[in-house]
Parts: C-alpha cells; sequence; structure tokens
C-alpha cells in the first residue's frame, strides 16, 4: 500500500479517515517508546525479562485496527506490545505485568512480556511456544457454533510454525471451517535458527492450502497494508468463510529477548539494511505527503507520549510489590482445607521470621 518512499500504491483510495491515519501512527510512536522504556527497565534490574518488539509495530498496529476489541477473541505471543497497546491494554496494567507490581492484573503471577485481559478478550499469552494456537481455534470454534458474528486472531512467529500443536491446530480450524485469521510474524529467525533452517516451504503462506485456507504473503513492515489485508480477512471470518492464514515480513531490530545475544547469528550489515525499511519514518513520510503530519506535530506527539509512558512507569511502580501471599489466591474458586493449612504455615513461617506478613 505504501512504497519506501511513502507514496501510496494501492491501487484504490484509502478509506480511512484523517484522525484514524493520525491515531495510527500514534500508536506506532509509543509501541517503539514503551518498547525502548522496557529494555531499560530490564537493563536496570526492575524487570527481569523482556522481548523486543522493535520493528514488529506495523504488522502488530495493522492488526489491532482491523479487530473489534472486547468482540472479537485475541491470541497474541510474548512480543505483541504494540498491538496490546493499540487495542486499549492501559500502559499501567503493562508496565505493572512487565515489573510483576499490584497494577499488573495477573497479580504478578505471569513473567514478563506475558499480556492478558479479560475485559479486551484478550487471552493471557503462553510461553510454550504455539501452545495457545489450539486454544485460539477451540475459540473460534466456540464462536461459530453460537453464531455470534464474531471472529478469533491468533498471532505468532514463523517457529511456531515449525510444532505440532500449530499443524494440528491450522486443520483441525480449516476441517470445522472456524473463523479465525492465522497471523504469523515472520522475523526470519526462531531465536538463532534462520527460516531457511526451518522448513523446506517456500514461505510459511503456502502450508495453509494444506488445511484448506486461502495463504496471503505481505509487507509486515507497511501498517496499512497489514491493516487492509486483516480487515477483509476478519470481515470473511466474521461472515462465515472460515479461518486465513496470513504470512507478514517484519523484522526485530533487537535480540530476541533480553538473554539473546543476537550478533552471534546474525550480521550488523543485515539489520542496518532492516533499519532502513523502518515502518514508521515510513508511514510519517506516506503522512506527510498528504500534508497530515509535520516536524511541529511530531514533536507534540513524542511529548505527549514520553508523559504518557513516564506516568504509566510512575503508577505501576506506586502501586507497590505484590504481597507474597497472594499465591494462595484464585487457585481454587474454593480454597480447600489442605490450602488454608499451606496459607497458614507460610504465615507462621514468616512471623516465626519476624518478616511482615502484608494485606
Amino acid at each position: 500500500m505504501i512504497d519506501e518512499a511513502g507514496a501510496w500504491v494501492g491501487g484504490f483510495a484509502c478509506d480511512l479517515d484523517v484522525p484514524s491515519l493520525q491515531a495510527m501512527y500514534r500508536h506506532l510512536l509509543l509501541a517503539r517508546m514503551v518498547d525502548e522504556r522496557l529494555v531499560l527497565l530490564q537493563r536496570t534490574g526492575r524487570s527481569s525479562f523482556v522481548a523486543p518488539s522493535a520493528g514488529h509495530e506495523a504488522a502488530q498496529v495493522g492488526i489491532a485496527y482491523a479487530l473489534r476489541p472486547g468482540r472479537d477473541w485475541i491470541y497474541p505471543y510474548y512480543r505483541d506490545t504494540a498491538l496490546a497497546i493499540a487495542v486499549g491494554w492501559p500502559l499501567a496494567e503493562l508496565f505493572g505485568q512487565m515489573m510483576g507490581t499490584r497494577a499488573d492484573p495477573a497479580r504478578g503471577r505471569q513473567m514478563p512480556a506475558h499480556p492478558g485481559s479479560r475485559p479486551l478478550r484478550m487471552f493471557t499469552v503462553a510461553s510454550a511456544i504455539a501452545s495457545h494456537v489450539p486454544a485460539a481455534v477451540g475459540s473460534a470454534v466456540a464462536q461459530k457454533l453460537r453464531g455470534d458474528g464474531d471472529a478469533t486472531v491468533c498471532t505468532f512467529g514463523e517457529g511456531a510454525t515449525s510444532e505440532g500443536d500449530w499443524h494440528a491446530a491450522l486443520n483441525f480450524a480449516g476441517a470445522q471451517g472456524a473463523p479465525i485469521v492465522f497471523a504469523c510474524q515472520n522475523n526470519g529467525y526462531a531465536i538463532s535458527v534462520g527460516m531457511r533452517q526451518q522448513t523446506g516451504s517456500h514461505n510459511v503462506a503456502v502450508k495453509a492450502h494444506a488445511y484448506g485456507m486461502p495463504g496471503y504473503l505481505v509487507d509486515g513492515m507497511d501498517v496499512l497494508a497489514c491493516y487492509y489485508l486483516m480487515r477483509e480477512l476478519m470481515a470473511a471470518a466474521r461472515d462465515g468463510f472460515g479461518p486465513a492464514l496470513v504470512e507478514m515480513l517484519v523484522y526485530r531490530y533487537g535480540p530476541h529477548s533480553s538473554a539473546d545475544d543476537d550478533g552471534v547469528y546474525r550480521p550488523a550489515e543485515e539489520v542496518a539494511a532492516w533499519r532502513e525499511r523502518d515502518p514508521i519514518p515510513r508511514f510519517r513520510r506516506y503522512l506527510e505527503g498528504r500534508g497530515l503530519w509535520d516536524e511541529a506535530r511530531e514533536r507534540e506527539a513524542r511529548e505527549q507520549l514520553a508523559g504518557e509512558v513516564d506516568a504509566a512507569v510512575a503508577a505501576a511502580r506506586a502501586a507497590g510489590e505484590v504481597p507474597l501471599e497472594w499465591m494462595f489466591d484464585d487457585v481454587l474458586s474454593r480454597p480447600t482445607p489442605q490450602l488454608e493449612r499451606q496459607r497458614e504455615r507460610f504465615r507462621a513461617a514468616r512471623r516465626a521470621a519476624g518478616e511482615d506478613e502484608g494485606p
């Protein structure tokens, strides 16, 4: 839809209004700022883990804008920071989850980079690669049986397509005609394993045909291309046309995670070349070409968004640490006698150690 210079090449008129286009760009900016802050929080010991998402923003924001938050189900993976932000996950909750404070709706029980939100129908991220894909298909089949006109989107990296869970899930989705769109964010590496070492297929999209669904290949660095394709496929899924698989070609500018040294397996020249295709300046050039953005708007947006990030981090930290005793809550709807005995032994041990039991 947008070439490298930011010119519209869609072959049809862009029907997004000006506020939506500008909001889309602001979400791209915000996602990059949040990603940079998360890296800093991990490096300063305030978070134990981060999965950088810089380079994936266009694919994720494009997906988000094609959804109906609160109706469509979202099954994300651990790199979906921009997706979570763009569908409305509060920043204070995001940072609370990353730092494990009381601002975290999951009460500090998930490792960082594992978002989830009941109001947004966003399934909590699972660490085991592709384990969420069968669950996503289950949600989609339930939507079909209810006939509620909603659909599911399930995201993952290309490494997930090497897992048995992925193949079983796509086979079941195709057989059942489930209203689901599978969105693969292919950044070329499953940690350090390159795409050509993972599959003999020409690409991921071609795998769709084996399971009776269409497959699409799209430039994941182009937010409008991702949006328009996802909008069409989600609408088709809601209308009963069944599942689809989308492969979004992206690139992660950072390492796989804070535990990874990407310099070992990919050359700096490769990273630099992909940085020339950064989706954020690309979309900005498009907006500027239409007279919808300029340097003054850029400065104002960055200042405002930086303030929102600062405030969210402060709120997440101010919420305080999660009490250890919370580990006994919400395990079962009604605590068993055994669980209550464990809780009391825990309290006794803390009293004996002279520690504050907390609320």
